[in-house]
């Protein structure tokens, strides 16, 4: 396995490296479940290195490099079981693309997913707040003023999705379900197709409140593992997310991988729910603070988020 440097415990082992040499070092059929974020094309970048999917110039390149991925994925899974990664629509512009629109990012990697032989199983929507978006990226088409100017230039905010692909076969270890652990009302908020962000409910939203539980800031401090001379953002998998993922489709012990582990999000929600990691992650001053994070989630009585900040 061509790696740069690596951790491993009882619990987990994580390795700071190209995430296709991490996956081809794996023995078949050794996973329980994958959850990740990839690289949103090239939207951001995330390092100067030549080996990171965020750092292409177009999104061919991105689709044609990412592809390398799913086979390995899809190796390494066991038959029946499940993978989940969050994306977006992707906003084009002018400059970049020569027009102001969506591209269906969402829709392409499902099918990149499918060619490879994944069964597309489900999505959940993630609602966010257009008025926050239009505040933070200034969307031409968000704007109230190009609505009473000519709204044929608006459009709707752009939500998050959790999409999860099944390896086909016959699952060899069900995963199973106690209703005392998991009661017949979670599975229901669980069952929604769509999540709202706590805070972003009010009378006017036609979602029940009782569905407003996804916290937007409740994720991993990464300041400290910026780097402002190669990195222009960064866009973090909520923990709840994780949680939910985690908790629905797998049993304790089980081991689950991220292939993009960036400082850790889907490995200290998996430890903290009593189940094992493997993640790889390729800029090395994420690959630092996800071993720091992951420490504190296997030894949660010895250690504190403030201490490893």
């Amino acid at each position: 396995m061509n790696v740069i440097d690596q951790v491993t415990t009882d619990r987990f082992a994580i390795y700071n490296g190209d995430c296709i040499d991490v996956l081809r070092g794996l023995p078949d059929s050794s996973a329980h479940y994958s959850i990740f974020s990839p690289p949103f094309a090239s939207l951001y970048t995330y390092s100067a290195s030549p080996r990171d999917l965020g750092n292409c110039k177009t999104h061919e390149e991105f689709y044609e490099h990412f592809r390398f991925l799913i086979p390995e994925l899809f190796r390494v899974l066991k038959p029946g079981r499940l993978l989940s990664f969050h994306c977006m629509l992707l906003p084009t512009s002018k400059t970049r693309d020569g027009y102001i629109g969506i591209t269906d990012f969402r829709g392409i990697l499902i099918r990149a997913f499918q060619d490879c032989g994944w069964i597309f199983h489900s999505e959940v929507v993630i609602w966010k707040d257009p008025v926050q978006a239009m505040q933070r990226t200034k969307a031409r088409g968000l704007l109230y003023k190009e609505l009473r100017k000519d709204s044929a230039v608006s459009r709707q905010g752009i939500p998050d999705y959790l999409i999860t692909m099944r390896k086909p076969g016959d699952n060899a270890e069900p995963v199973t379900k106690d209703a005392a652990d998991f009661p017949v009302g979670q599975w229901q908020q669980y069952a929604s197709p769509v999540w709202v962000r706590t805070g972003e409910t009010n009378e006017e939203t036609m979602f029940a409140s009782c569905l407003a539980d996804i916290n937007p800031s409740e994720t991993l401090q990464y300041r400290s593992a910026r780097e402002d001379d190669d990195e222009r953002h960064i866009c973090p998998l909520q923990l709840e997310v994780i949680r939910r993922a985690v908790k629905l489709w797998t049993n304790p012990n089980e081991v689950v991988v991220s292939p993009f582990m960036g400082i850790g999000s889907e490995g200290y929600v998996s430890l903290q729910e009593g189940r094992r990691f493997l993640g790889a992650e390729l800029k090395t001053s994420y690959f630092k603070q996800a071993a720091a994070n992951l420490k504190v989630a296997a030894n949660p009585l010895q250690h504190s988020l403030f201490e490893v900040a």
